[in-house]
């Protein structure tokens, strides 16, 4: 069996069978990967709590067929602060559709990984995470070369453009500042 570890944030969940889920996973050394999580559905999982949504999580994986199978998990940080208020986990889940839809598959980015991090981290500790968001915004179209490096106007559309880089409406537009 060949397998590898790594670390990562759980940013999509999708069901897929009776009792597997396909898991979209930023990680710090391949980027985002999709992994196959089977029998995470099952009430007696003991990976399950470790592979929720926005849990920054250490991971084992072996080479599958068509997708890696995930084989271990355990929590490095849940961002439980975040789970716990309904302001700052519509943030959360915008930067993580944010990162999803511009990110390619299995392409390390470091930067990306660290602005994640950094940005759930701040999310946590602030009052009202709408600035924090406007920043990982920009900061995410720079890093990614679809933006240049310089100042943008106050007035610059983030949401406008990035629906236009992605050519389709953001699903979490509409709640990431309720």
């Amino acid at each position: 069996m060949n397998s590898y570890k790594t670390e990562g944030i759980v940013i999509k969940r999708r069901n897929l069978g009776e009792a597997d889920k396909i898991l979209t996973i930023f990680t710090k050394r391949y980027g985002k990967i999709q992994v196959k999580a089977p029998g995470i559905r099952k009430i007696n999982s003991r990976r399950s709590p470790h592979v929720e949504l926005l849990n920054y999580s250490a991971i084992s994986l072996y080479y599958g067929k068509n997708l890696p199978i995930l084989i271990e998990a355990k929590t490095i940080e849940p961002f439980s602060d975040i789970k716990s208020d309904l302001k700052k986990i519509s943030s959360a889940y915008h930067i993580c559709e944010l990162v999803d839809n511009l990110c390619p598959d299995n392409q390390e980015n470091w930067d990306v990984f660290m602005l994640l991090e950094e940005t759930l981290s701040l999310i946590i500790i602030t009052i009202d995470p709408e600035k924090i968001i406007r920043a990982f915004e920009i900061k995410i179209l720079v890093q990614l070369g679809f933006l240049k490096p310089i100042s943008v106007d106050e007035n610059f559309n983030t949401i406008s453009f990035i629906e236009q880089i992605l050519e389709k409406k953001l699903k979490t537009r509409q709640v990431a500042f309720c």
